[in-house]
């Protein structure tokens, strides 16, 4: 038996992939900035950039090809910090309700 775990290699093509998509991503971002959408302007921005996240967690942190308990623990940890995020985006649209 081995010490050290299986190791996958990622072709230089998904590598491109993930490349270009980030690439994708980050100019709609920055397209978004430019983009007035009142109060969704910020739940825009995070969800591209938790899209973003998600990427490079699954390629280069190399999750995709991990067990199905390192997959868990951060599949436990993403949903944590979505949580988070839902509970500061709700603060923050509900104070402009006493304003009117």
């Amino acid at each position: 038996m081995s010490e050290h775990a299986e190791t996958h290699i990622v072709s230089p093509k998904t590598y491109l992939v993930v490349y270009l998509s980030l690439l994708f991503f980050t100019a709609l971002t920055v397209k978004a900035a430019f983009w007035d959408m009142g109060i969704l302007n910020p739940i825009v921005a995070l969800a591209i950039a938790c899209i973003k996240a998600v990427i490079v967690i699954l390629y280069f942190m190399h999750i995709r090809y991990s067990s199905k308990l390192v997959r868990m623990t951060v599949a436990a940890g993403f949903f944590t910090f979505l949580v988070l995020i839902t509970m500061t985006l709700s603060d923050y649209i509900s104070r402009a309700w006493g304003q009117w």
